[in-house]
């Protein structure tokens, strides 16, 4: 497995793995991916990875900025998407570690049940 900066042409890939979480409704109120434009707008460039195994992407994690204003610098929401295939083989840990060096003071994540 490798880590490394998510790049427009992983869109659809990432885009399949985010849809199959849509899917599971555990993952995001989100109900449709948006388009690459709509989504890339909204994550910080400091921390866009993708896990690749070969040339197949397992998996995907981004930050969001909580806030615009100064005093929620450095805090940002992590998103991690794992393809069905490779859960529980520690791609969700390695991309967490990886986005841990992105900058940010505080990332969180939100769990679903």
């Amino acid at each position: 497995m490798q880590i490394i900066a998510l790049m427009p042409d992983h869109w659809p890939a990432v885009k399949s793995i985010y849809e199959s979480g849509i899917a599971t409704r555990n993952t995001t109120f989100q109900t449709t991916a948006p388009a690459w434009d709509d989504w890339d707008k909204t994550l910080t460039p400091a921390c866009r990875l993708v896990a690749t195994n070969g040339d197949q992407v397992i998996g995907w994690a981004a930050i969001t900025p909580v806030s615009g204003r100064c005093v929620y610098a450095g805090v940002g929401e992590v998103s991690v998407y794992i393809a069905d295939g490779a859960r529980g083989q520690g791609v969700g840990k390695a991309l967490l570690a990886a986005s841990e060096q992105s900058g940010f003071r505080t990332p969180v994540s939100s769990n679903f049940p």
